[in-house]
């Protein structure tokens, strides 16, 4: 079991129960999902991009992306429905917090003049989204087996209702916030 499951338990949902007064532990907030996701215009000239992103998210998340397509067709963009635009992969449980822990602990601190990941991008109902400007901070990505440095956004699904109680949990399980 990761250690940030057992963290949660045994120490950010006591202190958020304190913080915010609870009166049940069903109020507490806690992740829901982790959604990663990779947008790729050049996937509609080269169908081998779509195959290296699909390789790289596997690698860093330990679970297979799915193929986003294009759900209308845009003539400026040269788009057509049903033409592969993107990739992403949802996480739940063990995996979650895997990667939630490697993200905070391993990958952010590699980012280059790395002051801390912004407090306002929360969406007002609890869920916090943030991008990554390229795939090299995962350690598991091999610098000489990538074709093009890429970025990635993701999304920090919870159950908290308001702004406040999701930024108190990301930061009890450590996320580096920009002071």
């Amino acid at each position: 079991m990761p250690r940030f499951k057992d963290m949660y338990k045994n120490d950010v949902a006591p202190a958020l129960m304190k913080k915010f007064g609870y009166k049940s532990v069903m109020q507490i907030p806690k992740f829901d999902k982790v959604v990663i996701n990779v947008g790729c215009g050049e996937a509609k000239e080269n169908s081998k991009v779509i195959d290296a992103i699909k390789t790289d998210l596997a690698t860093i998340t330990g679970q297979m992306p799915v193929v986003c397509r294009a759900k209308k067709s845009v003539a400026n963009f040269k788009l057509r429905e049903g033409m592969p635009i993107g990739v992403k992969v949802t996480l739940r449980g063990d995996r979650m917090f895997e990667f939630i822990d490697r993200l905070f602990s391993i990958a952010l601190p590699r980012v280059r003049d790395f002051r801390g990941i912004n407090p306002n991008s929360f969406d007002g109902r609890g869920n916090y989204s943030m991008g990554v400007k390229e795939q090299l901070i995962f350690p598991e990505i091999e610098y000489d087996k990538i074709d093009k440095v890429r970025g990635m956004d993701i999304t920090f699904i919870t159950t908290a209702t308001t702004d406040e109680e999701a930024k108190e949990l990301l930061t009890l399980m450590g996320a580096p916030f920009a002071k």
